[in-house]
Order: C-alpha cells, then structure tokens, then sequence
C-alpha cells in the first residue's frame, strides 16, 4: 500500500449544492492509477462543506440549501461574526454541520458509490469562491 496525494481546485460555484463526483473521478484515472483502497476528500477551507448524497435528482440539492438556509439564518442578530457579510457566520455553521471531508474506497479504479450516491461541494458563501481540495489515495496501483 502507498499513499498518493493530489490538490485539485474547483472552478467557481455559486451558493449551493454541487456535484463533485466526476472532478473527484478524473484525479483517480491515469495519474494516479490506484486500483483498490481509500480516496479521502479533503476541502480547504472553513465555509464550504462536502458530503454524499442522492446524485440523480437535483430537487435534492435543492432541498437541501433550502434546509440549511431556513436552519442558520442570516443576519440572525444573535451572530456576532460577520466580517466578510451577514453569510459569514452561517456559512462557517453549516460547514461544522456537514464537515470537511469524505472517505470513499476505490474497487478496481473507480470509487465504490452506490448506484445513486455523489459527492456534494455545499458552497455557503452567497459570493462565489474558487475552492481547493486535498484528495488522498491510500492504495495500491496496477
């Protein structure tokens, strides 16, 4: 077993729910050629979140930010953080509700998902951001 690592940005996202999963795909392909073991997703950064969920609908990502926007409110007048806007506070919330990272093993060089899971970016920011990734492959290659 080896550990590969690679840092991949994204292009910029709106506030929302995004599929990942094929940007997260293409780094497991020829370079890093891992055949079987772990792909740890990693996002750099405190206001944007990841997670795995229903991939063939996308009233789910829908339903999510409408959840999350009437759960952390902005301009709640009891967050005092609010450097970057009213969203600053609840964007670092709802971040910590979700987390930073995902673990998905590799099975014959493509991540083990079920038929109807994907990787989430959950952009909090109202402001689009150009958010950057660690991903890690623990593994063995051909």
């Amino acid at each position: 077993m080896k550990i590969f690592q690679k840092s991949i940005k994204l292009t910029q996202k709106k506030r929302g729910f995004h599929l990942i999963t094929p940007e997260i795909m293409k780094a497991i392909d020829a370079e890093m050629n891992v055949q079987k073991g772990i792909c740890h997703v990693f996002i750099r950064h405190t206001s944007a979140s990841l997670t795995i969920n229903e991939n063939a609908d996308p009233t789910v990502r829908k339903d999510f930010e409408t959840f999350f926007n009437r759960a952390v409110k902005e301009n709640a007048p009891d967050f005092m953080h609010d450097t970057e806007g009213p969203d600053d506070m609840p964007a670092h919330i709802k971040s910590s509700l979700l987390g930073s990272s995902v673990t998905i093993p590799i099975i014959n060089g493509r991540l083990a998902l079920g038929t109807w899971q994907g990787i989430y970016l959950a952009e909090h920011r109202a402001r689009p951001h150009r958010r950057e990734m660690l991903l890690s492959f623990i593994g063995s290659k051909r």
